[in-house]
């Protein structure tokens, strides 16, 4: 059996990191895997120019796809020799629409999974406040202008053209996001299952605190937050509430990682010891569907403190490895930062239940048998 895995980077994103780690796990169980990334750019940029000209605002400009170009990915030897199709992120000029109808017409295996609510809205990622998504997406909130409204709800019945040539499997990396791709007219008659993200506990394991502080110089008799992501403004991660909490926290030093943070790490293993060296790990995103760096957090016995969104409430138990915080309250947040705090043997919990959960094996003998079918 030959698997290709489809994202648009290899190891840019949360969707790429988690494509390349079940590309890893399913070579060690005996799968021919390749991966297939996007190789130029211009579609890209063509494709935000056209939601610029048709939102006439730069607002959602990054927050929407309308996948009106990209790569023809059926002409390459790794698609006509594999027999499994494997979906992930594909935007940002990677796969347009019409190459996606080609995918569905091959007759070939087809299986998606969902990093975001794209493949089951019109053009946007991430619905927000949008209560319309699941029938159609004229009314968009993320969209500025009348046309680019247009133009999302024509995006919306191309894929439901589309989806109809042939037979997907969506699977959420979450619950939530299972449940939410079930609640769509796009993914009727099409299969939805919910299979986690990966981890690589060879990397991503407890090793002393003391330990990992001296490699990187972090004081010993501090209580450290540790907060991650790629843009420490992106508001969708929800730094404004982050700072809320942090301010009623005293003795305590907030390490942020990341572009305008304290650190910006790029290798897995210096990122597993700033975990380890962590007491609490901080995620108040606003949106969110299955975040690596819980997973990754949790497998260095570092609990994590979220907002109930997405499918954060799925990883993290409640007060038995970590803490569930009300959504968008920074006082609860600040509430869920001392709990973790001041119970320890929450660390050893947090690292049981990763390891059992995401381990390689189970993940990837968990699509293995959805490749099967």
């Amino acid at each position: 059996m030959r698997v290709l895995i489809i994202n648009t980077t290899e190891r840019t994103g949360g969707a790429a990191i988690a494509a390349s780690r079940l590309a890893h796990a399913l070579r060690h169980e005996g799968v021919e895997v390749e991966m297939l990334t996007r190789k130029g750019r211009w579609p890209f940029y063509w494709e935000r120019l056209r939601i610029l000209l048709a939102n006439r605002s730069k607002r959602g400009l990054w927050q929407v796809d309308i996948a009106n170009c990209g790569e023809d990915i059926t002409k390459t030897r790794a698609f006509q020799e594999a027999d499994v199709i494997h979906l992930h992120w594909v935007n940002q000029g990677f796969l347009s629409l019409k190459v996606i109808e080609k995918i569905l017409r091959s007759g070939k295996r087809i299986i998606w999974t969902l990093h975001d609510q794209w493949p089951y809205t019109g053009i946007c990622h991430y619905a927000e406040e949008c209560r319309h998504f699941h029938t159609h997406c004229h009314d968009c909130p993320q969209l500025n202008h009348p046309a680019a409204r247009d133009l999302s709800f024509q995006v919306y019945e191309e894929k439901r053209r589309i989806y109809s040539l042939g037979h997907i499997t969506f699977v959420g990396c979450s619950q939530w996001i299972a449940d939410e791709a079930r609640k769509s007219p796009l993914t009727q008659g099409h299969s939805i299952v919910s299979i986690p993200n990966a981890i690589d506990q060879r990397i991503f394991r407890p090793i002393p605190k003391e330990e990992a502080r001296a490699q990187l110089g972090l004081p010993k008799d501090k209580k450290i937050v540790l907060f991650t992501c790629q843009k420490i403004t992106d508001e969708r991660k929800g730094v404004r509430y982050m700072e809320e909490a942090m301010r009623q926290l005293a003795d305590v030093r907030l390490v942020r990682v990341g572009k305008g943070g304290d650190y910006e790490i790029h290798a897995p293993e210096r990122m597993a010891t700033l975990y380890a060296a962590a007491d609490v790990f901080v995620t108040p995103s606003l949106q969110d569907n299955l975040p690596n760096t819980i997973v990754e957090a949790m497998s260095c016995g570092t609990p994590c403190v979220g907002f109930k969104v997405g499918g954060i409430p799925e990883m993290i138990r409640h007060q038995e490895d970590g803490y569930v915080a009300h959504y968008r309250d920074a006082n609860d947040l600040a509430c869920g930062i001392r709990y973790v705090l001041s119970h320890p043997e929450l660390s050893g919990a947090a690292a049981s239940y990763a390891h059992a959960t995401y381990n390689e094996h189970r993940v990837a003998q968990l699509y293995i048998q959805e490749y099967e079918k």
